[in-house]
């Protein structure tokens, strides 16, 4: 099983998070953003902790670009940022062409960037997933070569064990479970077309910003899986820039990360805790 922490540079709170869950706690890797704000804390903050898997959290989505503007004007605004919504950003990659040549410059400067520090490149996924768009992991598949991309994310839970916590999901989660499934079948079949590896199990979507103690001590005795990765958005709260509910979810999670009682479940369980590239 590997417990991954997304969002790492995000802030300076979620790299103190990140690292003391992975420190104190049972997170074993984490996601690193390049463009984001506390970038060069979390690069040290990794060198000095080389147990903790990182891989790249790709930003093609609700967050600013490696390039700047002039190189990238059909993906980003005038502030450098990408769009927010899911939607345009999926759509604008599918039908518009000049902006899916600048989304492969786009995504070779993330890895390039990632490459500059140093670190070893134990994975790939993105913010909010859009990694998984068809055109996006195309362009990553087609990278993987130069810069030594070996195991990236493909969303997948299984719905029915989601009840089986006692859980419900609405019908909007039914909807994005019912796409990521799609996604996930052609996002196998590419992978496994070019030995990139994925888990057989990824936890988190289904419960973002949900990933309670109460949760997993339910969730793990449930999983069945051989190669599992959970993953959570553990912050110590406080200037995210984000909502207060978001600081007390984020809490949440990052003692859910620190919790001894989950820690031995999961031990308990047969699993042992490693990183992506150990899995």
């Amino acid at each position: 099983m590997v417990i991954n922490g997304d969002d790492f540079g995000y802030s300076h709170d979620v790299n103190l998070a990140i690292i003391s869950a992975h420190q104190s706690g049972i997170l074993t890797s984490a996601s690193l953003m390049v463009t984001g704000e506390a970038f060069n804390e979390a690069v040290e903050l990794a060198r000095e902790n080389p147990k903790l898997g990182v891989g790249l959290h790709l930003v093609v989505g609700k967050g600013r670009s490696a390039l700047p503007v002039s190189q990238v004007p059909h993906l980003v605004d005038s502030s450098g940022q990408f769009p927010s919504a899911p939607l345009v950003v999926g759509l604008r990659y599918q039908f518009n062409r000049a902006a899916r040549r600048e989304l492969r410059l786009e995504i070779e400067a993330q890895l390039q960037r990632f490459k500059e520090t140093g670190l070893t490149l134990s994975h790939v996924d993105g913010h909010l997933h859009n990694h998984v768009h068809p055109y996006v992991l195309q362009c990553l598949v087609a990278l993987s070569r130069n810069y030594g991309i070996h195991f990236i994310r493909l969303p997948y839970e299984e719905l029915t064990l989601d009840w089986s916590t006692g859980s419900r999901p609405g019908p909007s989660q039914v909807i994005l479970w019912s796409v990521f499934r799609l996604l996930r079948i052609y996002g196998v079949r590419l992978l496994s077309a070019h030995r990139i590896g994925y888990a057989d199990r990824v936890y988190g979507l289904l419960h973002s910003g949900r990933i309670t103690e109460a949760y997993l001590q339910k969730l793990i005795p449930l999983i069945t899986a051989d190669r599992v990765e959970l993953y959570a958005h553990p912050s110590l709260g406080g200037n995210d820039n984000t909502t207060q509910t978001s600081n007390n979810h984020e809490q949440s999670e990052f003692h859910s990360l620190t919790s001894s009682r989950v820690s031995h479940l999961i031990a308990m369980s047969g699993f042992q805790r490693v990183t992506f590239t150990e899995l």
